[in-house]
């Protein structure tokens, strides 16, 4: 049983950087979100609930107490974002490529994970009360944090958070 958690993010991995190296057929979007770029931008505090930022380009953003709750970042490449405080209630981050972010104090209840890569990054104080995390890969010290605070059922995936992190 102990190496089936590791096989699963194994697998997701492999799949994830299958995803990354072979692009799938372009699929149609709304002009607002395909290949956006957000690069050094500040938009703390900024009311952005329910937006789709599906497979757009976040780098070194800052989004400190915004309001994303239940914008979609399915596919996105965010790389050093600061999501401190934000609200990120029922927020879908499947397929997500997360890198060296943060999501410190932010609110992350009942969000999707599904198959992100999340690496290098912070969740410190975030609420993941029913969050998602089925086959995310994280960085082992992080899997082991969030485990610690795991609780709820997401109430748009059915997933237990606790089952979903492998604690």
């Amino acid at each position: 049983m102990k190496y089936g958690k590791y096989f699963l993010h194994l697998a997701a991995f492999l799949l994830a950087l299958t995803i990354l190296v072979l692009p799938l057929p372009a699929q149609a979007q709304s002009a607002a979100t395909i290949n956006a770029t957000y690069e050094n931008k500040d938009l703390s505090g900024q009311d952005k609930s329910g937006e789709d930022f599906s497979e757009n380009v976040f780098s070194n953003v800052n989004l400190q107490s915004a309001n994303l709750s239940k914008a979609k970042f399915i596919g996105a490449n965010i790389t050093k974002v600061d999501f401190t405080n934000a609200n990120l209630h029922g927020a879908d981050f499947t397929f997500a490529f997360i890198n060296g972010s943060t999501f410190k104090e932010a609110d992350l209840t009942d969000a999707v994970f599904e198959e992100a890569m999340i690496l290098k990054s912070k969740f410190k104080g975030a609420d993941i009360t029913g969050a998602d995390f089925t086959f995310v890969i994280l960085d082992y010290n992080q899997d082991q944090e969030l485990c610690k605070k795991a609780s709820g059922t997401n109430t748009i995936t059915g997933v237990d958070t606790r089952d979903s992190l492998g604690c």
